[in-house]
C-alpha cells in the first residue's frame, strides 16, 4: 500500500514541472499548479484512499441559478470527468477525486491530478457565468 511518504515523493516529483506544494497538516498538502490556473488542490492522505479536492466557486444566489448550475455540473460529471466529480459542500462547488492506495503509482496519481486541473481549466469560464447571475 502507498504510504504518506510515497504521496509526498509523488508531490516532490511534480515540482520539477513548476508545481509547488506545502504540507498544511499531517498527511494534508496544498498544491499550487503551474500556469494561469489560480486555484489550489488539496491532497489528503486518508487510508485506504488519497483524496484530491478543489474548491471551484461559492454557490450562487437564487434557486433557479443553483438548479441550472447543478444540472450543468451533473452533465459535466457524465461527459467530461473520468474519475472525479463535481459536488456541493456547504455553500461551495467542489471538484473531488479519490484514489485507492492499494495499487496507486505515480503515473496514476499524476494523471488524476492533471485530469482534474485540465477539466477545471476548461470548465471554469462557463461555470463563472453562474457567479455573475444574481
Amino acid at each position: 500500500m502507498v504510504t504518506k511518504e510515497d504521496i509526498e515523493s509523488f508531490l516532490d516529483r511534480m515540482t520539477t514541472d513548476g508545481t509547488d506544494y506545502s504540507e498544511v497538516d499531517d498527511g494534508m498538502w496544498v498544491v499550487k499548479p503551474e500556469g494561469a490556473l489560480e486555484t489550489e488542490v488539496v491532497v489528503h492522505y486518508s487510508p485506504p484512499v488519497v483524496l484530491l479536492r478543489v474548491k471551484v466557486m461559492n454557490l450562487p444566489e437564487g434557486d433557479t441559478t443553483v438548479a441550472a448550475l447543478s444540472r450543468r455540473l451533473l452533465q459535466l460529471n457524465a461527459t467530461d470527468l473520468v474519475h472525479g466529480s463535481y459536488g456541493i459542500e456547504s455553500d461551495s462547488v467542489v471538484l473531488t477525486e479519490a484514489l485507492e492506495l492499494s495499487h496507486l503509482d505515480y503515473e496514476e496519481f499524476l494523471a488524476s491530478y492533471e485530469g482534474m486541473t485540465v477539466a477545471l481549466a476548461s470548465h471554469l469560464r462557463e461555470l463563472s457565468t453562474f457567479r455573475e447571475v444574481r
